[in-house]
């Protein structure tokens, strides 16, 4: 295979020669059918090479020695002087595929291994995106536009079904046990469900790995939230746990025990006019909200939680180091039920702060991230608001070089700031930055705070370096970047 990415079966060195005659950077793939692979022997019918030399040009191919190294080496790599860079024992089409990408320009520091579970296909891959390569060049910001779009397509897959199992092969025709394991699992719940076949595409494949954090398949997601794979579908079903997350979130069973709906004008208390439940049922779950400034409805207890989005909210209010009680839903049918009605939120955990609902799991999270369920615990009295001097000691301390200044460094909107901006690049100095023109509050406080009366203002690991004519006098001497790495 030479550079325009054909491929062509060589019989003799005369086509040899004549493949080869340009200099251009080639793969040349060996077969000897005399050769044996030391525990490799399993490889044999997955792959049909035995030797694979790597070449930058192929006419140093006769200055090797090939049949010194044909029971150690099934690749060899050499740059244009003829010298070994790489090699490769055995048969592994994973290593060889990437080491192939890596000869040919086209692996990227910091990116994942090519999967083993290319096999054959490894081939076929690599010579296809040696020639994309060599026509169209790679940039790296055409690399994150693919990404951007690979994690839309993951998230669109994932979410475009309630239940959704990505497997080997389909619901009719599994191709591994573990899969068939939880399509029968599914069956036997009485869930409709969707799969995905990620056989039938690698790009899936293997970024729905990355996406999950899960390196395995089955991959079992409900409500766009990952359950687990083949073990923990197992075990779930068999403790009847996954039997109450599908019916928690409404998913294809029946709810049984509804609450009790008292008939209109019998009874005690009637009928409440906005949810349909009994005046004593929802006094009851009004007092529960109402019992704790911060109440969480879960499965099981904040020590013992019983399935994992409730898991997820008790980690995260206790990140946030939030007093909180609980009540443990799977104790009482009626409340499980009920609360459903109440909230109108067919699923657990529910989280209320001052009586008033704020969302299931991954609301919460997503408050988190945003910084939004800080602010609505302090808004209630939850938590005290941090004082001044606690976020600035918090912003000082945000990243190890911090820059307080006049704009963004993208965009100075000072010299003075500018002028540090540039003496940090150059010395290669990674540093967060604030804007004190966005803030008031931390713009006049912090001159307090620092007892620094002007900006920029740079921080080395909470504690005042200086303003700009002290980073301008300690770049001239040479000691900026020690004094920031200290």
């Amino acid at each position: 295979m030479s550079g325009g990415g054909s491929v062509k079966d060589v019989q003799s060195k005369a086509e040899l020669d004549a493949v080869i005659g340009d200099g251009a950077p080639a793969i040349m793939h060996l077969w000897a059918a005399w050769l044996k692979l030391k525990n490799n022997q399993r490889y044999l019918k997955r792959i049909q090479f035995l030797l694979c030399l790597i070449l930058s040009s192929l006419r140093q191919l006769s200055k090797l020695d090939l049949y010194s190294k044909l029971n150690v080496c099934s690749l060899l790599a050499l740059n244009p002087d003829g010298k070994v860079v790489d090699t490769l024992e055995g048969a592994d089409p994973s290593t060889l595929a990437n080491k192939v990408s890596k000869v040919a320009g086209i692996v990227y520091p910091g990116e994942p291994a090519a999967p083993a579970s290319l096999g054959m296909a490894a081939g076929p891959t690599v010579l296809e995106s040696v020639k994309s390569a060599n026509q169209n060049g790679s940039s790296h910001p055409e690399r994150q536009v693919r990404k951007d779009g690979l994690k839309k397509r993951l998230q669109e897959l994932v979410n475009s079904h309630p239940v959704m199992l990505f497997m080997k092969g389909n619901p009719d025709e599994p191709k591994c046990g573990f899969s068939q394991k939880v399509v029968e699992i599914l069956k036997d719940e009485n869930v409709e469900f969707g799969s995905f076949d990620i056989l039938t595409d690698i790009e899936v494949r293997e970024g729905l790995k990355k996406f999950s954090n899960w390196p395995t398949y089955p991959q079992l997601y409900c409500k766009g939230e990952l359950l687990g794979g083949s073990d923990i579908v197992i075990a779930m079903h068999d403790s009847s746990e996954l039997t109450e997350v599908f019916k928690d979130h409404g998913i294809g069973v029946s709810v049984p025990n509804e609450p009790k709906m008292a008939e209109p004008g019998g009874g005690e208390g009637g009928i409440s006019d906005s949810t349909g439940l009994s005046a004593t049922l929802t006094s009851r779950l009004q007092s529960l909200i109402n019992s704790d400034p911060v109440m969480l409805f879960m499965k099981g207890k904040p020590d013992e939680p019983r399935c994992g989005f409730s898991q997820k909210v008790v980690d995260i209010l206790r990140e946030e180091k939030v007093d909180f009680q609980s009540f443990d839903i799977l104790s009482d049918e009626e409340v499980r039920q009920g609360l459903k009605v109440f909230s109108n939120w067919s699923s657990y955990p529910q989280l209320y702060i001052k009586g008033e609902f704020i969302g299931g799991s991954d609301i919460v999270l997503e408050m988190q991230k945003s910084g939004e369920l800080e602010k609505v615990l302090a808004e209630n009295g939850v938590r005290q608001a941090p004082s001044l001097e606690d976020r600035l000691k918090k912003l000082t301390t945000s990243s190890p070089v911090m820059l307080f200044m006049k704009g963004t460094p993208e965009a100075p909107r000072c010299g003075f700031s500018s002028k540090v901006v540039n003496a940090l690049k150059e010395e290669g100095v990674d540093f967060g930055s604030f804007d004190i023109l966005s803030d008031e509050e931390v713009r006049q406080g912090l001159k307090t705070f620092s007892n620094w009366p002007t900006f920029p203002q740079l921080y080395y690991k909470g504690e005042l370096v200086g303003g700009c004519d002290i980073v301008m006098e300690l770049r001239d001497g040479s000691e900026l970047k020690s004094t920031l790495s200290e």
